[in-house]
């Protein structure tokens, strides 16, 4: 059965909160400016997109193989643009800058955001990682911190991940994660039609995975 999307703005938040994942308030110092710690893990740390990530940025969305699902490697100018939609963010989520907790390198993003779907509003969590850093469960970690936020900070009841069908990568993070198929869409992007999985899991059945 389908489930009907949720919107998690205006709702309180939860009060149960994860040991293994803690909500940041420093900053860490790249390229001479601070990104505001969002969330920690065990291995991990997420924080705020800063400008000086251009660079790291690029050795992920400039890599045909890890943009398989993109239909390929992006453009200097739209690496920049997908780093100013993260920069320039009022809601007080995003796609944050996943980095190595011992080692303060930059390994990818993951993040929360608002997607459309079954017309209306769901709150999506997402992940894209160099393919250096491939296979380590950083995808599963960083993730599942996202997801707890969203639940115990944000007050989400539900969050979905929308992932193109051939991506059996990605999917298998959201399945890792609780999450089941609760519908389809199709996108279309440089021409091509992509089918579309969505995903999702509730913060009940959050509770029951990990």
């Amino acid at each position: 059965m389908l489930r009907r999307p949720r919107d998690a703005r205006g709702q309180t938040a939860g009060s149960k909160a994860r040991d293994a994942r803690s909500s940041g308030v420093g900053t860490r110092d790249v390229g001479g400016r601070g990104g505001k710690v969002v969330l920690e893990t065990e291995r991990l740390v997420l924080r705020e997109m800063v400008p000086g990530d251009f660079d790291a940025l690029c050795r992920t969305l400039q890599d045909a193989e890890a943009m398989y699902a993109y239909e390929g490697a992006f453009s200097d100018a739209e690496v920049r643009a997908w780093l100013d939609r993260q920069l320039y963010r009022d809601d007080g989520i995003g796609l944050w800058a996943v980095e190595l907790k011992e080692m303060g390198k930059f390994i990818g993003q993951c993040g929360l955001t608002w997607q459309d779907f079954d017309g209306g509003r769901v709150m999506e969590v997402g992940y894209l990682f160099e393919r250096t850093f491939w296979h380590n469960g950083y995808a599963t970690e960083a993730a599942r911190a996202c997801l707890d936020h969203a639940f115990d900070v944000l007050g989400a009841d539900e969050v979905f991940s929308i992932i193109r069908d051939t991506n059996e990568a990605s999917l298998a993070v959201a399945h890792r994660n609780g999450m089941r198929q609760c519908g389809a869409l199709v996108k279309h992007y440089r021409g091509v039609r992509m089918p579309h999985l969505v995903l999702s899991v509730t913060r009940v059945e959050r509770d029951g995975v990990y």
